[in-house]
């Protein structure tokens, strides 16, 4: 098989190496962008100034908090195809289906669909607004490489009489798929069910990612793809009920309508959304954002395969898992068979290659199979990949008890 061919090493309008422009310790090999981000030292260096103009004049900085926030959610909505009157901003994905939860009123026997791609924190806060009820949760399964017309058909026979609430991701976590959450959230509106769609990995991947998912509610992390400081994202809808959407903590901003009324949260550090617009903005200028996914796209099958021609001797089926409707930066590898057969072991995988070999990955599990996520940035280059390779698996070879051949040659 012909060797892989990755991209040049991407650089900025200065000439300087991307990955430069990344803080990242250069000690450790990154290769999880998509669990908790990385944010550009551009971005750092304004979150610190704003909080250093905070501390400098606290009376200033909180009674004017308000108007900030609301700027920076003008400049922040169209980069996810939304305005900013339907745009609010929250600390993460999980707290936007918190207030969406909290909003909920079910009744005795009422179901909510969500599937056993979906994220276990959204999934556990559903399990959570259905007991406060005595409503039922159901799981649809959806096999790893369906259609996104088997999809659709799935969700529409799951709809029971009972059904109030689907709860479906945009891009899934575990298995790095696109879903078809427009098609679903209409199928399912005919039946006058309510959908909420789970867009965590969708804002930078997705061009317009509120816009097009469809539901009556939209959530997406920014300080994943992006490049926001954590603690950074947007819920968005145009639902007819959302004031009765209210913030995790009440505030004086309490009798405001939505979405102002998550503009003043009292004295949390609100420095996360107010240069969130600086971080979209570095990856438009440096490269602009079609750009950044092509380029993405080609990092991440570069690696992918990398990856996969070293294992592929060591199991009896393909290692590369090539889906249906993938997304730019996100790839599966499989792992031989019996590592990472649970989350809890994916996870422990993931923590134990950290620590003996200083590489940072993501494993996940789905149905009993282990895999590699691969999530690639502009800041990964091809020895990324080359030290995946020598560092990580032969550890990964050792755990599934395989024996190798005396050395590893990269292709």
């Amino acid at each position: 098989m012909p060797a892989p061919l990755f991209p040049a090493p991407l650089t900025l309008n200065s000439g300087m190496r991307a990955r430069d422009a990344w803080p990242l310790d250069r000690e450790v090999i990154h290769l999880n962008h998509g669990s908790f981000g990385a944010v550009p030292s551009v971005v750092v260096e304004h979150q610190d100034a704003l909080r250093r103009r905070a501390d400098l004049s606290p009376v200033e900085w909180f009674p004017r908090i308000a108007e900030r926030v609301q700027e920076a959610r003008e400049r922040t909505a169209p980069f996810v195809g939304a305005r900013a009157e339907d745009s609010a901003f929250v600390p993460n994905a999980s707290a936007a289906a918190t207030v969406v939860y909290n909003a909920l009123q079910l009744e005795t026997g009422d179901e909510i669909l969500v599937t056993d791609q979906g994220y276990g924190a959204i999934t556990m806060g559903a399990e959570r607004l259905a007991r406060r009820f005595g409503a039922t949760v159901r799981t649809v399964a959806l096999p790893l490489l369906a259609s996104d017309d088997e999809i659709v058909q799935l969700f529409t026979d799951a709809l029971t009489p009972r059904t109030r609430l689907i709860v479906v991701d945009q891009i899934t976590s575990p298995t790095a798929r696109l879903l078809p959450t427009r098609r679903i959230a209409d199928a399912a509106a005919q039946r006058g069910v309510r959908t909420l769609v789970d867009g965590a990995h969708a804002p930078g991947l997705i061009p317009d990612a509120a816009a097009v998912a469809g539901g009556d509610w939209w959530f997406g992390n920014l300080h994943k793809w992006p490049c926001a400081p954590r603690g950074s994202a947007l819920l968005v809808t145009t639902a007819p009920d959302r004031d009765e959407l209210w913030p995790l903590i009440d505030s004086w901003a309490a009798r405001e309508p939505y979405p102002t009324r998550f503009d003043t949260q009292g004295t949390i550090d609100a420095t996360t959304y107010l240069a969130t617009p600086t971080a979209i903005d570095f990856i438009e200028s440096e490269f602009g954002w079609a750009a950044a996914r092509t380029a993405m796209a080609e990092i991440a099958d570069a690696g992918a395969a990398v990856i996969a021609e070293a294992l592929r001797p060591y199991g009896d089926e393909d290692p590369l898992t090539p889906l249906p409707s993938p997304v730019p930066s996100m790839r599966l590898v499989r792992l031989p068979l019996g590592l990472g057969a649970t989350r809890e072991e994916a996870d422990a995988l993931r923590m134990d290659l950290l620590d003996e070999v200083g590489v940072e990955t993501a494993f996940t599990s789905f149905r009993g199979v282990g895999y590699f996520r691969l999530s690639a940035h502009l800041y990964n280059e091809a020895a990324d990949y080359e030290a995946f390779v020598e560092r990580c698996v032969p550890q990964i070879l050792s755990r599934a008890g395989i024996r190798r051949a005396d050395s590893l040659i990269l292709p």
